[in-house]
């Protein structure tokens, strides 16, 4: 039985030029019904190998990674600058689907500090947009320092979408990254300064793979943007406050360096010197585009000046 059939196949894949499938799906009806199951699987696998881990089980496929990703830079918490003294009651952080545009800001706070006394000037900051101005939080995601430290602004986890309150009528699907002090024009930018507001953008970026030198489309949620609410509009992937609210901020200073920070978190990212054409982000309507008043948590994110 066993060498006619090999007679047979051999015969078939000699007329055939080749091995084939369909020949063995011919003589399953001669084969014991085990057999036959396990030459379907074997025409269902293919020929190719599965590759597996050392203890023979299949290794999962991460496609969900993106193609262009950034370490994470170091992050003083929030613990850091926030005591309990100045911590007032505020409802839960909101979120987000992704990040896919990051707006540069600077406090408009003296710029001749220690960075030791970085926290102080935060938490002043704070106390400032949560009291006079009855924010619910401080509104940037992150604040940067003259010495380049990173620190974690707006509850919520500096790893996920947290909807900010920076950039009236953008705080949505974006993140707000200020420099601490004020930067307008002839004021020096620190290089620490510039190179860690870099780290942020590339890390933040690349969590959905967004190349920080393309134009991506937002969606106004408030009509006291630049922009009516409901509008769709193709902004920087790294802009400045300015480009979506009426204000000088980041100041003349620091909006001249937004072309050498898309270009430094381009790198970190891995990307190619050049911008390679890519697919945009899917607008998304931000929830209720309206005029919202003063007041309500929509109307709040000038970044703190005009």
């Amino acid at each position: 039985m066993r060498t006619g059939l090999r007679g047979r196949l051999g015969a078939m894949r000699s007329r055939a030029g080749g091995p084939t499938r369909r020949p063995a799906l011919v003589v399953l009806g001669g084969l014991p019904a085990l057999a036959a199951v396990a030459v379907l699987a074997m025409c269902a696998q293919g020929d190719a190998p599965t590759a597996r881990s050392t203890d023979g089980t299949r290794p999962p496929t991460d496609r969900s990674r993106p193609a262009h990703t950034a370490p994470r830079p170091p992050i003083v918490p929030r613990s850091a600058w926030l005591d309990p003294l100045t911590r007032r009651a505020q409802p839960p952080p909101r979120y987000d689907d992704e990040v896919v545009a990051v707006f540069i800001h600077h406090t408009d706070s003296p710029n001749g500090y220690d960075c030791a006394d970085a926290p102080r000037i935060i938490r002043s900051l704070y106390a400032g947009q949560t009291g006079a101005r009855d924010w619910d939080d401080i509104g940037y995601n992150f604040v940067v320092d003259r010495c380049g430290t990173v620190y974690e602004g707006r509850a919520g986890g500096v790893d996920r979408p947290v909807t900010g309150a920076h950039t009236q009528g953008f705080n949505h699907r974006t993140t707000g990254i200020a420099a601490l002090g004020t930067f307008t024009a002839g004021v020096p930018v620190p290089r620490a300064m510039t190179d860690a507001i870099a780290a942020v953008v590339a890390w933040k970026l690349g969590l959905s793979d967004i190349d920080p030198r393309v134009t991506v489309p937002l969606t106004s949620s408030n009509s006291r943007s630049r922009y009516a609410a409901g509008t769709t509009v193709r902004l920087p992937a790294v802009a400045g406050h300015d480009d979506g609210y009426m204000t000088s901020c980041p100041g003349a200073a620091l909006s001249a360096h937004l072309p050498g920070i898309r270009g430094e978190a381009a790198r970190l990212q891995g990307r190619p010197l050049t911008v390679t054409p890519q697919p945009p982000p899917r607008a998304r309507p931000a929830p209720r585009p309206t005029v919202v008043p003063t007041g309500a948590d929509e109307g709040r994110g000038d970044g703190g000046h005009a």
